[in-house]
């Protein structure tokens, strides 16, 4: 291998890494990796790129049929006004939520992968108290800043609020209009349980329209559905309510997303939303059905005036499956021609088992 590059085949995701400390060990200049498209991972001791086994099996056929072949390794150029191919990274927490898989998680996505960082002046991986990183530790400063800046906007909107704006307003498509794929092994088209309400966008955010609110009251229901002791919750809210007497329904949280862990025949759940945009609205209702479930809206017109700034409304969802399967995604727009407030909508189905009689 001295002197050369070398043409490596990998399954893990790691593969780069192994192969490039490899090589570099044997005194090689470089290192092509063929693998299912991933996270890409550099290497820090020679140059390394990652193609799929399709242009590896390419390149292999060029290495058998020339008597020379030749690899021409360059700078890398930095591109600047072209757009790019979201993805999801590997790292990025994933869905459903595994306490209350009524409630989707994530909420949001947001820029995490080779985020220009300030790095303390003398540490050796920074550059003049710069360096490059990636992580859920980068994203999660990018979204605390744009809650600062919705805040600072809207003084009177509370976490829930917030939350809501961001959700409602993701983009669940790359700046070129392209779908958003997952970083793994295989890739697949993300959802939900990837990015949430989508990438994060800020602008939209700041003027979603209509906003999802929840106060103290929503928060003990959430707490008494879940099977808190009266007294706890007592304790916890300083007496301000306390459980009633029929036990709430998860499901009828007021969060801009609507996610069904067992779907059965029918379920109808209820929201609420607030006017935040211009005093008289008119809103229509749009749908986009998970695959093999029925969505009903009413009504599907919501009209905002002086006097009237909330409205709710209830969505009855049906399956139509006749097996047990996964989660399918939709969502629930609210639209004024201007502003789309849009939920996702998670939904997974259960068949009651059916048995018959008999000596």
């Amino acid at each position: 291998m001295a002197g050369k590059v070398v043409l490596c085949f990998g399954i893990t995701s790691d593969a780069s890494l192994i192969a490039s400390d490899a090589v570099n060990a044997s005194g090689g200049v470089g290192v092509i990796i063929a693998k299912s498209p991933s996270t890409i991972r550099p290497c820090d001791e020679l140059p390394c790129f990652e193609v799929d086994y399709e242009v590896g099996t390419q390149i292999l056929s060029y290495i058998g049929s020339s008597k020379a072949p030749v690899v021409k390794l360059s700078p890398s150029q930095t591109l600047v006004g072209k757009p790019l191919s979201a993805k999801i990274a590997r790292f990025s927490s994933r869905g459903p939520n595994s306490l209350s898989p009524e409630i989707l998680k994530p909420d949001i996505a947001a820029p995490g992968v080779n985020v220009l960082a300030a790095f303390t002046p003398k540490d050796p991986d920074a550059y003049q108290g710069f360096a490059f990183e990636t992580g859920t530790s980068m994203s999660c400063p990018h979204v605390s800043g744009i809650v600062a800046l919705l805040k600072s906007l809207h003084p009177s909107w509370s976490p829930a609020a917030i939350r809501s704006a961001l959700t409602t307003t993701g983009s669940t498509t790359s700046s070129s209009g392209e779908p958003i794929f997952t970083m793994g092994d295989p890739q697949k088209l993300a959802d939900p349980f990837d990015y949430g309400g989508g990438i994060v966008n800020p602008n939209l955010a700041a003027d979603p329209g209509l906003i999802y609110h929840m106060d103290t009251t929503d928060y003990v229901h959430y707490l008494c559905s879940i099977g808190y002791h009266k007294s706890a919750i007592s304790a916890f809210t300083q007496n301000i309510s306390v459980c009633p007497s029929k036990k709430p329904s998860m499901l009828n949280l007021n969060l801009p997303s609507i996610t069904i862990p067992n779907l059965r025949a029918s379920v109808t759940i209820t929201r609420t939303v607030t006017n935040v945009g211009p005093i008289h609205s008119t809103y229509v209702a749009s749908v986009e059905c998970p695959l093999g479930v029925q969505i009903v809206v009413r009504p599907q017109m919501l009209v905002f005036n002086s006097t009237v700034k909330k409205r709710s409304f209830t969505v009855t969802l049906s399956s139509s499956h006749k097996v047990i399967g996964g989660y399918y995604f939709g969502s629930l727009s609210w639209s004024d021609g201007t502003r789309r407030v849009k939920s996702p909508i998670s939904v997974r189905t259960e068949i009651i088992p059916s048995y018959t009689e008999g000596s």
